[in-house]
């Protein structure tokens, strides 16, 4: 399986410099992820909300070694909600925001994060929208819980995302789905030992099924993070059975990736939230979407032999 061999290859920095500088990398990068500054995205944002979609920012950029670093993706993240501010999107337009790249892997890092996470809840919501938190590998959930739920007691909206092949979720779903908290369920793209996760598809699958029936039965709103025509159907089903309108859940899938499916939920009046990165720290990002499925690596492999 390639996937594993390319999230380890996340992780190289030899791998890093070598993509990096290849001449054809940057044309399928900006596939994924559309601009490396706030002017070149608001552009995005704006045609992307007026055909009928709504969007979830995230300025990319994870391993961070200093809390000066910490504190510059706070404010990238300020600035990027003055600019929502001035197109007055409301709640068409929110923020994800991986706990990383706020410190959380340094020394104490829980308490750094929290603290920088807090001022940009506090700045979405006082513009009329919203912060979800994304998980990522499974040593860093306790503690994104943990400021998930302290963020909660001001901003009951703040969201989560969790994982369907970590054999925790449905525990964290029934949990999450019980407080009515937004959640975000995507099926995983990090790594994992199968001490703690499922391995193959089939089993990821069946438990993304399993967890989104919970959140759709639950007090909560989900958030429907697949591009998988299969899971997308079924979701429907799950909602309809549970006797959700439309404005009670919404699909999320990631931008250059399946659009037009994009505008086809869209009309039929589904809310369609497209997940929108931008920035220069763009490796870590990239090399998970080519993980996450083979066609993304084989659009990769095929514009390197059509330019090379």
């Amino acid at each position: 399986m390639l996937g594993p061999v390319i999230l380890a290859a996340s992780r190289s920095d030899k791998m890093r410099r070598l993509i990096s500088a290849a001449p054809v990398t940057k044309p399928v990068v900006d596939r994924f992820i559309p601009g490396e500054t706030v002017d070149q995205v608001v552009p995005i944002i704006k045609d992307l909300t007026g055909k009928g979609l709504e969007v979830t920012m995230d300025v990319v950029g994870e391993d961070i070694t200093t809390p000066e670093q910490s504190y510059a993706a706070r404010d990238a993240y300020l600035e990027l909600i003055e600019r929502l501010k001035q197109l007055d999107l409301g709640t068409k337009a929110e923020m994800s925001i991986k706990l990383s790249m706020f410190g959380q892997a340094l020394e104490g890092g829980h308490e750094l994060a929290l603290a920088n996470v807090r001022p940009v809840v506090e700045a979405a919501a006082a513009i009329g929208t919203t912060v979800t938190l994304d998980a990522e590998d499974h040593t860093t959930l306790d503690s994104m819980f943990a400021i998930h739920e302290e963020l909660r007691k001001d901003f009951p909206r703040t969201g989560c995302v969790i994982q369907a092949y970590l054999f925790r979720t449905e525990a964290d779903a029934r949990r999450l789905a019980e407080s009515g908290s937004r959640v975000r369920l995507v099926k995983g793209a990090y790594k994992e030992p199968a001490e703690v996760a499922y391995q193959q598809k089939a089993e990821t699958d069946k438990a993304y099924v399993r967890i989104l029936k919970i959140l759709m039965e639950g007090e909560g709103y989900p958030m429907i993070g697949s591009h998988d025509p299969r899971l997308i159907s079924i979701a429907q089903e799950l909602a309809r059975t549970a006797g959700r309108k439309l404005d009670e859940y919404e699909f999320q899938m990631l931008y250059g990736i399946r659009s037009d499916e994009h505008l086809r939920l869209a009309a039929e009046g589904h809310r369609m939230r497209v997940y929108t990165a931008y920035g220069t720290d763009w490796y870590g990002y990239f090399m998970r979407r080519l993980a996450e499925k083979p066609a993304n690596l084989l659009f990769f492999a095929r514009s390197i032999l059509t330019k090379g």
